[in-house]
């Protein structure tokens, strides 16, 4: 009896020295946490469901699971003009995994490469043969974002230190995407946090590429490696978490995260600053999430700020962006995008496809559908190498939802 209450006692206390070790440890948990996920395999499978049907307002939408993924993406890519394949299906995850014809490999990554803070490779650059991996990094005490060459492993471009302490970073805030526009490539990168920190205010300082869409030269990023990093220039500024970027003909549209509601839909022009964190549609996110559920300032234009063309309140959880497919320019003849959104709030569910028409201008957002797939995390959409949607021979477009894989979408019964 008394061996056993000692026992009883050992296990006790050692649960509780753990458990206080944890507490007091948070950053070592996270590391062990990390050396796991890196080594982890991303696991994947072609599946056959039966389409599910949502009704929107104009027309219907078939939704089905085509592969299962257990992971979150990074890029989905297959050549356009090509009928859906499997075999020319490339997706990069964000744990660090590339795969091919339905087989997993390891993407070719530096050792300070970290999910840490939720991090992981956040979008993927193509160039001729080369690839270039958009990742969260960190040496020692610094938390850095880093553009590296996956046929080398070598860092063609960082950034500077985060300012804000380890547990205020959350690596969800960097972004990203990207689009090429001639010789150029733009590529977002948001700030990396949870709620107004010190991480914040460097979308307004041009001594940090934070919280900036960034212009980089082709030309330039071919020729960088280790010892000549790629010069990178700020396109637009004042942005918090924009996350998905397109492009119609000339015109170029950002969506980003606000804080606490204010995710927007942004045109973006070189050399523009818009706002955050100075104005926002958004609050300050309220205490128990970390903020103190104050309001920014909305009034953009008097302080020299561009206003979004269409602001969520409450917010969606915005994330990728693109045009719209054939079929439904067609159907509306207006100037169309097509988002993504991932969890939203119990305020306004994610879990969106987003449809938004334009004037002829490209001016103003005329109207927002927002059609509900039940429980998915949006992600991204398959596109080419330069972000360019695909459309298959029947005209239904690919998108990935975290952790469940690939679904295939045909706009249907257009009314």
């Amino acid at each position: 009896m008394f061996r056993n209450l000692t026992l009883l006692i050992i296990w006790a206390f050692t649960i509780l020295i753990s458990i206080l070790w944890t507490y007091e440890n948070p950053e070592k948990i996270e590391l062990i946490k990390n050396f796991f996920k890196k080594k982890r395999d991303t696991q994947v499978k072609q599946i056959e469901e039966n389409s599910k049907l949502i009704i929107a307002n104009s027309f219907n939408v078939e939704i089905k699971n085509i592969i299962e993924l257990n992971d979150k993406t990074a890029f989905l890519t297959h050549p356009l003009n090509k009928k859906f394949n499997f075999e020319d299906l490339t997706i990069f995850t964000q744990s660090g995994n590339k795969i091919r014809n339905l087989k997993s490999q390891k993407l070719n990554l530096p050792s300070n490469f970290t999910l840490q803070r939720n991090g992981g490779v956040k979008t993927m650059i193509f160039i001729d043969d080369k690839s270039f991996a958009l990742i969260s990094s960190k040496d020692k005490d610094c938390y850095f974002a880093s553009l590296i060459d996956t046929n080398n492993s070598e860092q063609v471009f960082r950034t500077k230190c985060l300012p804000e302490k380890p547990k205020n970073n959350d690596f969800n805030g960097l972004g990203s995407s990207n689009i090429h526009i001639n010789d150029k490539i733009l590529l977002s990168l948001g700030t990396p946090e949870k709620h107004a920190s010190k991480n914040s205010p460097l979308a307004q300082s041009d001594d940090y590429k934070f919280g900036k869409i960034l212009e980089i030269d082709k030309n330039q990023l071919l020729k960088s490696n280790a010892d000549n990093e790629v010069e990178i220039k700020i396109y637009s500024k004042g942005h918090r978490v924009p996350q998905g970027l397109t492009k119609i003909k000339d015109s170029i549209f950002s969506v980003e995260h606000g804080p606490k509601g204010g995710d927007e839909l942004n045109k973006i022009i070189k050399g523009n600053n818009y706002g955050w964190p100075n104005v926002s549609y958004g609050t300050n996110y309220l205490k128990e999430n970390g903020g103190d559920g104050s309001s920014y300032d909305i009034d953009h234009e008097s302080k020299g700020y561009t206003e979004p063309l269409f602001a969520f309140v409450p917010s969606v959880g915005i994330s990728s962006l693109n045009k719209c497919p054939q079929k439904l320019k067609n159907f509306y003849k207006k100037p169309c995008l097509i988002a993504l959104s991932l969890y939203g709030n119990n305020l306004r569910k994610g879990h969106s496809i987003i449809i938004f028409l334009l004037n002829d201008k490209m001016t103003k957002v005329n109207s927002v559908e927002k059609i509900s797939l039940d429980n998915l995390i949006l992600r991204h959409f398959v596109t080419n190498r330069e972000n360019e949607i695909f459309e298959d021979e029947n005209g239904d477009i690919y998108i990935s939802a975290d952790k469940k894989g690939i679904y295939k979408i045909n706009f249907t019964d257009f009314r």
